[in-house]
């Protein structure tokens, strides 16, 4: 696992569009194959979720992507949250790192630095 705790956020400068892409429609392919083949009722884990709820069936987690992909829709997500304010899952249970505001300064400059870097590839 990478050290920061947001790496799975964001694109790094080493990573192409060919590589983000590709990971995208390999995992479209996965998921696509584990609704088809399971039963909406099969248990199974996830491994980052708490503990007491670690333990979940496919329609919950089929749900909670719905929840998430609504949310986070891409662009749209960044305005709501200069609109409303809100970051993470919900109020009082923020699914975001713990961070002060100098760590919050540090990591929106590390993420401009690489956005500067890729949009300098072309």
């Amino acid at each position: 696992m990478d050290a920061d705790p947001s790496a799975d956020f964001w694109a790094s400068e080493d990573e192409s569009r060919d590589d983000i892409v590709g990971l995208y429609r390999r995992v479209w392919a996965f998921a696509d194959e584990t609704v088809e083949s399971t039963p909406l009722d099969a248990v199974g884990e996830v491994p980052w979720w708490p503990p007491e709820r670690r333990e979940t069936t496919l329609h919950r987690v089929l749900v909670h992507v719905v929840a998430e992909l609504n949310r986070h829709a891409g662009h749209a997500d960044i305005v709501r949250e200069l609109v409303d304010g809100g970051t993470g899952l919900r109020e009082g249970a923020s699914n975001l790192p713990d961070r002060d505001a100098d760590s919050w300064a540090e990591y929106r400059e590390k993420l401009e630095r690489v956005a500067r870097a890729a949009g300098s590839v072309r």
